[in-house]
């Protein structure tokens, strides 16, 4: 990770201007964007990256989460979370160390279960079917354990468990709001 400036404790933002700015449904033009505006950074100093977002798609956000975690290798990088992260964007704040996430107070974090969307029509001979059904099984395996994974970048150095978190969203969509985050440790601190 980036060195801390030595004039600023770990845990506050060092600006409240963003260097990056993402707003918007999670997508391969978000990813695009980021990878625009990253290319313009000036300097070797801390990266603000602000995110607002109503979800979008699960994989372009683990991409994004991992262009991120590449970023801390050259940069020490903050999040700040805007007004909504909702769905994949918690995939894209796990990219971040807890004690280097900010939020506006007005914001609220949707954590839930990954999510898949399909259509199945079996129709044919039964080895072609359970092919099918074999190869949603093992898309299915993967999701889990992403899913899994996920959480677990999320709490690691909070004061949630992936236990915990994992039982409270399969009970329901949890809709947590800024002081409830920083409550649980999630994030270092409210802006704003």
């Amino acid at each position: 990770m980036g060195k801390n400036n030595g004039n600023r404790p770990e845990s506050s933002l060092p600006s409240l201007t963003p260097d990056v700015r993402l707003i918007g449904n999670i997508d391969e033009q978000m990813l695009q964007n980021y990878l625009n505006q990253c290319g313009q950074l000036q300097g070797g100093g801390p990266v603000v990256l602000e995110l607002s977002t109503s979800g979008g798609e699960a994989d372009t956000a683990r991409r994004l989460a991992q262009e991120v975690r590449m970023l801390r290798e050259a940069r020490e990088v903050f999040f700040l979370g805007k007004t909504y992260v909702y769905s994949a964007g918690i995939t894209v704040m796990a990219a971040v160390p807890p004690s280097h996430r900010f939020l506006t107070r007005d914001t609220v974090l949707l954590i839930h279960e990954r999510r898949m969307e399909r259509t199945v029509q079996l129709s044919g001979a039964l080895r072609s079917a359970m092919s099918v059904a074999q190869d949603l099984m093992a898309e299915l395996e993967i999701g889990q354990q992403l899913e899994r994974r996920g959480f677990e970048q999320l709490v690691e150095g909070s004061a949630l468990t992936a236990d915990a978190l994992m039982k409270r969203v399969m009970e329901k969509d949890w809709y947590m709001q800024a002081d409830e985050a920083l409550s649980l440790r999630l994030v270092a601190g409210l802006v704003g």
